[in-house]
């Protein structure tokens, strides 16, 4: 049996519901296949899931903390596991079921279950069924990387979607991995009342931001309590005393670092290895992401690649950037690029930080003579009346063209304050727009007028 389609959408992440309701609309006869669940990992295993749990740790946190603001709390805070799992389920479900109402609701467009294969450049298979469609549309994401590890086979471990299934807070948590996903589990988890050790094999955290906001992260952690191992290569894993076992390579020695769980946090790989892209004719990279031109497109034209599968950007807001690229091109006369996207990202531990454009470091690198202007939270209003301070605002300029290059705010709503930058990057302004501007006091971005007017050569 064989059904004809104008398009075909292969997985239901960020960008492709957005997508497949914009291609139907405009009378294309749109099919979107799913395997798994609607929503991607954005909705099932990533930014809706985790941050529901990290309000919840941080409701923990400010709980015990509570003294600080002269608020007196009776007996011991005890945090419920099986109900934060709950609350988080219930709102990734409500999410599911709003995807499947609205597709569901959208004429030309069919939803099919199963997992895609392509069987010739213009033709997939679905549980047995040949689907031909003019236009194919991959958006079919990432999953947690595995190392290969000694031992890791032999021993139980969690990756950033199995561990958002406890019920339970693990007694002392060993995190592989201090980059982004490691630590907002890692501090997560500690709140929730884990004991917990974060392995890092590079000689600081987050090794692509610039080298002061690693050691103020680093900082902030092990003071709240958790256990920071930088420079510790994992070499072999085993199971000890009813849980496991890290045996590190520090320098010219080895290390042993046992606790009751293990998460993988070691970054993501694209589902490409599946679909058969080699009967299709498109081209993937070294790590499986599938390569794409300037709008998308990939080694065939009339395929396209949006979000973690292709490598630009593997964040759900660049996803649905990709969706906008992709609409504009198709269906509106609007021709986007990827290229004109700045990059913008979150880290989503307590304070946050916010980033956007270059670090310093990638700035100086690339040749810019630079101004950069930094002030501790502890100067920000917002912050010292809420009693937390730790932090600071940082913000790099060109000095010749006075345009700004990047920013990285790591305190109290730097991952809401940084989009004042960010925006004024779009809007090609330099500096001193913002350095003029009069924001509303008491606020945090009311501090950055005052960073630039603190511009040093660097």
């Amino acid at each position: 049996m064989t059904r004809t389609f104008d398009c075909v959408v292969i997985g239901a992440g960020q960008a492709a519901p957005y997508l497949a309701v914009r291609l139907a609309k405009a009378g294309q006869r749109t099919a979107l296949v799913e395997r798994r669940r609607l929503g991607g990992t954005c909705v099932n295993d990533g930014c809706i899931p985790t941050k529901t749990l990290v309000a919840s740790a941080r409701a923990a946190w400010v709980v015990r903390q509570a003294a600080r603001w002269g608020v007196e709390v009776g007996g011991p805070v005890r945090v419920d596991m099986k109900r934060v799992k709950e609350r988080k389920d219930a709102i990734v479900a409500e999410s599911i079921r709003n995807l499947e109402r609205w597709l569901g609701g959208t004429a030309d467009l069919t939803l099919i279950r199963g997992h895609a294969r392509f069987v010739d450049p213009h033709a997939i298979e679905v549980g047995g069924e040949r689907i031909e469609a003019g236009r194919f549309f991959l958006n079919t994401g990432a999953r947690a990387q595995i190392p290969e590890l000694q031992g890791l086979a032999d021993v139980p471990f969690l990756t950033s979607t199995s561990i958002l299934e406890l019920d339970s807070a693990p007694p002392h948590l060993v995190v592989l991995g201090g980059s982004y996903v490691g630590l907002e589990f890692a501090q997560m988890f500690h709140r929730f009342g884990s004991q917990v050790t974060v392995l890092e094999r590079g000689d600081r955290l987050l090794g692509r931001d610039d080298a002061d906001v690693s050691t103020e992260i680093a900082s902030i952690l092990t003071d709240e309590g958790l256990t920071i191992h930088t420079g510790a290569e994992a070499v072999r894993v085993a199971r000890a005393d009813g849980g496991v076992a890290v045996t590190v390579k520090r320098g010219d020695r080895e290390e042993r670092v046992a606790g009751s769980h293990l998460l993988i946090g070691l970054g993501r790989i694209p589902n490409t290895g599946d679909l058969g892209l080699d009967r299709a004719g498109v081209a993937v990279d070294h790590r499986g992401h599938v390569v794409v031109d300037d709008e998308l497109r990939t080694s065939q034209p009339h395929v396209w690649a949006l979000g973690d599968c292709n490598g630009r950007g593997a964040f759900t807001h660049t996803s649905y950037n990709d969706f906008e690229i992709v609409a504009g091109n198709l269906l509106d006369g609007d021709p986007r690029r990827v290229t004109d996207r700045i990059p913008i990202y979150a880290l989503y531990i307590d304070p946050p930080l916010g980033r956007c454009g270059m670090t310093e470091a990638e700035a100086r690198t690339a040749g810019h003579n630079l101004l950069v202007g930094k002030r501790p939270m502890t100067r920000v209003g917002r912050a010292r009346e809420r009693g937390e301070t730790r932090g600071f605002l940082k913000i790099v300029v060109d000095a010749d063209s006075k345009q700004l290059l990047g920013a990285a705010l790591l305190g109290i709503e730097g991952d809401e304050a940084v989009h004042e930058i960010v925006d004024l990057m779009y809007a090609r302004q330099p500096y001193t727009t913002l350095q003029r501007a009069v924001h509303a006091h008491p606020t945090v971005s009311e501090l950055l007028p005052t960073v630039l007017g603190s511009l040093r050569p660097s």
